[in-house]
């Protein structure tokens, strides 16, 4: 039985690492957490929101390519401020009304990959 989504994996390319954590920590406003150093020997980072409660890691693709359709949704609270917040940091921001109780929009972290923010509407 499954019962929670534990991280979302996302893939990057090599030497990416300061970029990601400029964007993932700077403007989304989440924190690295360390990676075991097993796998930290393989590149790329880890980092978690709401008490770790909500995880991505990124990890390093030679060939990488970002997904030009597939993404994690994000859900959020203050959905205004928080657009606001990622554009004032640089982070473009493109609203969709097509999911009907949301409201939501798109943006891409420096290496391109796609995400969704959502938040419920009453």
């Amino acid at each position: 039985m499954l019962t929670a989504v534990d991280h979302v994996q996302l893939a990057a390319p090599p030497g990416s690492e300061g970029a990601l954590r400029a964007y993932y920590t700077g403007v989304l406003g989440m924190t690295e957490i360390p990676k075991p150093p097993v796998l930290a020997a393989r590149g790329g980072c880890w980092f978690a929101a709401a008490g770790g409660a909500v995880q991505l890691h990124l990890g390093v693709e030679d060939d990488f390519r970002p997904a030009r359709k597939a993404h994690p949704g994000l859900r959020v609270t203050a959905i205004d401020a928080y657009a606001a917040r990622l554009e004032e940091r640089g982070a473009d921001v493109v609203w969709d009304d097509n999911l009907p109780g949301h409201r939501r929009f798109y943006s891409e972290d420096p290496v391109g990959n796609r995400l969704e923010f959502l938040e419920p509407v009453n």
